[in-house]
């Protein structure tokens, strides 16, 4: 597991999130923000145990 810390679409704050480098290619998962608990969309992808591109987004809208 690969710890990436990111900023919370919805309140700003910043977070961490465990990606699993141990599968090649694309992954989707949606994961909760630990503070205010709304859901984030994760996509990422994995090619020779790094990361290769990564994102992530709000699902429900009114983020900052």
């Amino acid at each position: 597991m690969f710890e990436k810390f990111i900023e919370c679409p919805y309140c700003r704050q910043k977070i961490s999130l465990l990606l699993d480098l141990g599968v090649s290619g694309n992954t989707q998962i949606i994961d909760d923000c630990e503070v205010c608990c709304r859901p984030i969309e994760i996509n990422y992808t994995v090619e020779n145990g790094e990361i290769e591109s990564f994102c992530y987004s709000s699902i429900e809208g009114n983020e900052f």
